[in-house]
């Protein structure tokens, strides 16, 4: 079947959007020790660099996924890309350390918006028997993003300074007006009871302690604060599971079994892609004593490999089990970990490339 013209634009748009949110995370990685050097930041205050930014977006989205139920997600989308590129504006600007990590968290903010109902836009406005193939392109537009940010950042910081990397702000100014002139209007949910303030409190105050304590382990403070993160959560699933309309259906994790697992396996898989890029960021340029382009092509391997099987997949899950394609992938993952957990000695370029 031919897609339409609307179709397309929305496509387009939400599409290039989440490219914005991945390659804004993936090519700041390799400037971090340019930035490190320029402001005098030590290894876990640049990590806030990149923590303020997923920090946002990871306490909006529960709660914004929830709110986008009973309110027009075109507009929720529209807002949140211009919140996106205001901050990205403020971060080519930013004076101090402090005053990039801050712009950051705007950064989050707003890509935390058009993250959340993105894929449920593309699903209302597509049939379900193209529904996989659909997500396969905008997964492929989230991993090219991953995949060009540590290439094309490298280039930026090496030529013209980290700063060049925010130039996604024009790009993100256009993506947003082409959002008004282009996305139509959302159908507002009836009979949905307001979003329940409690437990997204609790949820936020539960992650803000669990990352807060994992940046500052092994003080005594960072523990403390991660035992409180874990109370907290408990917490949030107790009240939730007692909610009658709750923010997090906690129910679901226990009554389907497909559910958790894969909402596990998600957390694991993006929780190590983003840790080893991190790391690999710096051991590149603090250890193997490489360029930032350099670097950057090093990283570009893992995300490219992303984006080009992730249309494939996409529609093959339209014809083949899910789970099996998913498990598949776990295990390559894992493999690839475990090979860099156990290596002794120093890692060679070509080896770090393989896995």
């Amino acid at each position: 079947m031919t897609w339409n013209k609307s179709q397309k634009a929305s496509l387009f748009i939400i599409s290039t959007a989440l490219f914005l949110g991945t390659f804004l995370v993936s090519s700041i990685n390799i400037a971090l020790p340019v930035i490190g050097k320029q402001f005098e930041l030590n290894a876990v205050t640049l990590s806030w660099i990149i923590t303020a930014y997923l920090l946002a977006t990871a306490l909006l989205m529960l709660p914004v996924g929830r709110w986008a139920d009973m309110h027009d997600k075109q507009k929720i989308f529209k807002y949140g890309i211009a919140v996106f590129s205001a901050g990205t504006v403020l971060c080519t600007l930013a004076p101090y350390g402090w005053f990039l990590i801050v712009s950051r968290f705007i950064q989050g903010i707003g890509i935390a918006l058009p993250m959340s109902v993105g894929n449920a836009i593309l699903m209302s406005i597509f049939p379900p028997n193209q529904r996989g193939r659909v997500l396969g392109i905008s997964i492929s537009f989230i991993y090219t993003g991953l995949a060009l940010g540590p290439f094309l950042g490298g280039i930026l910081t090496e030529l013209l300074g980290w700063r060049s990397i925010f130039m996604g702000a024009v790009l993100g100014i256009a993506v947003t007006i082409a959002a008004f002139m282009f996305l139509g209007k959302g159908k507002h949910a009836e009979n949905l009871t307001p979003l329940k303030f409690k437990g997204t409190c609790v949820y936020g105050l539960s992650l803000l302690a669990l990352i807060y304590g994992s940046s500052t382990i092994p003080r005594v403070f960072g523990w403390l604060s991660i035992v409180l993160g874990i109370a907290l959560m408990a917490l949030f699933f107790r009240i939730e599971n007692k909610s009658s309309f709750p923010v997090l259906n906690v129910k679901l994790f226990t009554k389907n079994k497909l559910f958790t697992f894969s909402t596990l396996s998600a957390l694991i898989n993006y929780s190590a892609t983003f840790a080893i890029v991190f790391l690999l960021s710096l051991y590149l340029q603090k250890i193997k004593l490489l360029s930032p382009r350099e670097a950057g092509f090093v990283l570009l391997v893992q995300p490219l490999v992303m984006a080009l099987f992730s249309p494939l997949m996409g529609r093959l899950s339209d014809k083949i089990e899910p789970r099996f394609l998913a498990t598949s992938g776990m295990t390559l993952c894992t493999l690839g970990l475990v090979s860099f957990a156990f290596f002794i000695g120093p890692l060679s370029i070509r080896y770090l490339q393989c896995w």
